[in-house]
Order: structure tokens, then C-alpha cells, then sequence
């Protein structure tokens, strides 16, 4: 299978690229580290240019996390997380690909749960330029009509804790590590059973 990824080089992206087996993985993002596991590495501006004999499957990841300071400005999560989803899905309706799996966020329907859980039957109510942002994406994607064999799977997760995570867990644990010195290992070694 020929895979590619958009944000490959983030965290979701880095993880995922570890436990795709017996694939080609292409990795599209702004810029290129070092050290990675992708097959090949593609720049947004040459997206166009990907040749492959037969493209599977595409995962779009890159985006616009929300930002706990709230210094970013509303239309730079337009630009870039409804920006970038239309253009790679333009792409992906013109290629050869199969399957479209765009990882939104469970912040394009809330920003809070109200009651003990959210679910599917919650209509969309973002507060936030972030979860409005992933909103119109999800939006544009299931405006558009899917040629014969193409299908799409849209992905709204919560948090999401693994190595190298950047999010409010990293937050939380160092309030915890404060609050109680030395106990913060017992955090550490539960997560691990969990897993």
C-alpha cells in the first residue's frame, strides 16, 4: 500500500508513521527532520507533483492545534485547518486514492460536556476559532460529492496522550508534579499499566 500523510512529522503523525507494516508512507508537511521513517518526504507547495503508480489511502493530520495562550488570531485556523483539508481533498478527489481519513476534533461539536458524556447525536456548537475551523472542514468534506469507490472517515478525538505529546497532559502533569512531589511517578507507572 502507498500511504500518505499530511502533518507526518507532528505527534499523532510520528507515532502512526511507526506502526504502519509493509507500506510505502509518504510524508507531506512543511518541513523535513533529520531522521524519520517515511518512504519519502513531500513539501505542501509540491503536492501536486506526488507520482506514485497507486496512491491508497491518504490520513490528513496537519493542522492548527488549539492554543492554550490564545495568542493565535482566527484566521490563521481558517488558513490552515480548513486551508490545507480543502486543498488535500481536492487532491485526494482527483487521485486514485480510496480512503480519506481526516483527524478533526471532538472540539468541532464542544468545548464542554454538558451532562456526564458527548455523543454522537450532539449538534455541532463550537465556541472557539479552533473548533469552528475543524467545523468547516468537516463541512466542506461532506459537501462534496464522492466519485464511485472513495471513502471518507472523519475523526473527532478528545485528547491524545502518547510519546512526545505537546498537549494539556504535559499541563496537568506538572501541576501534579508541584502539588505533589515525588508522587508523580505513581502517575506515570499507572498510565503505563493502562496501556
Amino acid at each position: 500500500m502507498n500511504v500518505l500523510i499530511t502533518g507526518a512529522f507532528g505527534f499523532v503523525g510520528t507515532n502512526l508513521s511507526g506502526s504502519i507494516n509493509n507500506s510505502k508512507i509518504i510524508a507531506l508537511d512543511i518541513s523535513e527532520p533529520e531522521t524519520h521513517l517515511y518512504s519519502c518526504f513531500v513539501k505542501w507547495n509540491e503536492l501536486e507533483n506526488i507520482k506514485t503508480p497507486q496512491l491508497d489511502s491518504i490520513v490528513h493530520l496537519a493542522g492548527k492545534a488549539h492554543d492554550t495562550k490564545n495568542t493565535t488570531q482566527e484566521k490563521d485556523y481558517f488558513d490552515i485547518n480548513f486551508g490545507l483539508t480543502k486543498q488535500i481533498f481536492d487532491f485526494f478527489l482527483k487521485s486514485n486514492a480510496k480512503k480519506f481519513i481526516f483527524f478533526s476534533s471532538v472540539k468541532a461539536v464542544a468545548d464542554n460536556v454538558l451532562g456526564e458524556q458527548l455523543t454522537e447525536d450532539e449538534l455541532p456548537n463550537p465556541q472557539t476559532a479552533y473548533g469552528k475551523s475543524k467545523l468547516a472542514a468537516e463541512n466542506y468534506i461532506l459537501s462534496q460529492i464522492l466519485p464511485e469507490g472513495k471513502k471518507v472517515f472523519i475523526l473527532r478525538p478528545c485528547m491524545i496522550h502518547g510519546p512526545g505529546n505537546k498537549g494539556n497532559l504535559n499541563l496537568l502533569l506538572k501541576l501534579f508534579k508541584l502539588v505533589f512531589p515525588g508522587h508523580w511517578a505513581i502517575l506515570i507507572i499507572k498510565d503505563h499499566l493502562l496501556q
